[in-house]
């Protein structure tokens, strides 16, 4: 990998597209409690709008509950509304000190659904990546006709911003499969 600004920028957006999707693919419900599925609910606590992981901690005692305990007590009736009012689609128990959430099991047809919200998750993330190849493309070509790289340097930076690009599909490509099979399987 050169060290070509036009190409760390491109892979530091690449990486960024990479990461992106991996956590949107995270926020998805599988059937299975996680973290990743609530750590980032916004919640409205002392006046700025927080994450849910900044305002509690958050556990999994067993695979179907996820358990949530808030720092400061305080923020207990703020969390519980922003669980509500999440997309998660599952109702909060409060007891004692504690928000606990029980994941329901998840139909055929439901899995199917978030299989495909995956795929437009994973569509997005490719969509990034070839952005981020088409700009260092573009301020390479730039260089090239300002006189600043060669025809050859061209050339070859073009088939690293390729491989890269590949490189960074295949891995959301991946990613992808990793969390339809997670899905599919009951």
């Amino acid at each position: 990998m050169s060290d070509h600004s036009a190409i760390k920028s491109m892979s530091s957006k690449m990486k960024k597209a990479v990461e992106h999707t991996l956590s949107e693919f995270n926020s998805l419900h599988t059937g299975k409690a996680s973290p990743g599925m609530v750590e980032s609910i916004m919640v409205d606590a002392y006046g700025s709008n927080m994450r849910l992981k900044e305002v509690a901690a958050i556990t999994t005692p067993d695979a179907r509950t996820i358990q949530i305990q808030p720092w400061d007590k305080s923020v207990m009736k703020d969390i519980e509304k922003a669980i509500q009012t999440s997309k998660l689609g599952i109702n909060p128990a409060v007891d004692s000190g504690v928000i606990r959430l029980p994941i329901p099991e998840l139909s055929r047809e439901r899995r199917q659904e978030l299989a495909k919200v995956a795929q437009n998750m994973a569509e997005e993330g490719r969509v990034s990546i070839r952005h981020a190849r088409r700009d260092a493309l573009d301020a390479l070509k730039a260089e090239q006709k300002d006189g600043a790289i060669s025809e050859d340097d061209l050339k070859r930076f073009e088939k690293e911003v390729q491989q890269s690009t590949d490189k960074y599909i295949k891995e959301i490509d991946e990613h992808y499969r990793n969390k339809e099979k997670e899905l599919m399987s009951i």
